[in-house]
């Protein structure tokens, strides 16, 4: 695979990296053609799972690098660290307030940022979007960084970003379809929106690799930032909608860890 990739310009692979992301987002929403729900615990689970997968990637394929490729260019590596992952943080909050969206497992009432009338398929879609925002930002960043030659920044490393992002989007994909399926929309509906909200990833992996490839003196920051705006999506969603229910919290905790570890080994065998 890494022999592959490495024939490619760094946005051409980002771009490969992130196609795939995305195509494991409608591989979870074609659970829809199978099904019309999921046990809540399995659901939870794998959001468990999702979110341990983010915070390992956060800190394997992001923060460390960053922290050791600002040190590298001269830069105070612990000052680069906190003003580029604090930004990543802000921006997704700014996000989350100025864009209308509903998180999953709640009624339309409950949406949040500016009121609208826009249907709850299109506020969940929304939602999912601004996970996979950074996301493809993360997988962009991480192979831009390769190109610049240093030691820290790996091709393995942005592959098995790309690997561990993807295993995580598969129950974002489900969590969009199933509900609206549930409701009474019809199976190819419920899967196109459920697909649309991994459209992003791709544009902003491109973006991402571009940016970096252009700027190259913020890219700790940019790692960084990357990695802020994923732990804010963990914290903000998917750890405490992954343990909503009470009588599941010890399965989706070892979930958790589970996924952290599964996105550990990846970044440490292939990075």
């Amino acid at each position: 695979m890494i022999d592959f990739i490495q024939q490619y310009s760094p946005v051409t692979q980002a771009l490969l990296a992130t196609l795939f992301t995305w195509g494991v987002t409608a591989a979870g929403a074609a659970l829809v053609f199978f099904t019309k729900t999921v046990k809540p615990k399995l659901m939870d689970s794998m959001l468990g799972f999702a979110a341990g997968v983010m915070i390992a990637a956060s800190f394997w394929s992001l923060l460390a690098p960053g922290i050791q490729l600002a040190e590298q260019m001269g830069h105070t590596p612990w000052l680069t660290a906190v003003i580029g992952f604090m930004a990543g943080g802000i921006f997704m909050r700014l996000t989350d307030r100025f864009l209308p969206h509903l998180h999953m497992g709640l009624d339309v009432d409950h949406s949040e940022g500016p009121k609208t009338s826009w249907q709850r398929g299109t506020l969940l879609v929304l939602a999912i979007t601004m996970h996979n925002i950074p996301e493809g930002l993360a997988v962009g960043v991480a192979f831009g960084a390769v190109a610049a030659n240093l030691s820290s920044a790996t091709i393995g490393g942005a592959i098995a970003l790309a690997i561990g992002i993807g295993l995580q989007n598969f129950p974002e994909g489900a969590a969009v379809s199933l509900p609206l399926r549930r409701e009474g929309m019809g199976r190819m509906k419920s899967f196109l929106l459920g697909q649309a909200s991994g459209i992003v990833e791709p544009i902003a992996g491109v973006l991402g690799a571009v940016f970096v490839l252009r700027m190259q003196n913020i890219l700790p920051y940019a790692l960084c930032f990357a990695a802020g705006a994923m732990i804010f999506v963990v914290v903000e969603e998917l750890i405490p909608e992954s343990q909503r229910n009470e009588k599941n919290i010890d399965t989706v905790t070892m979930a958790t860890m589970t996924g952290f570890a599964v996105m550990m080994l990846l970044d440490v065998a292939l990075g």
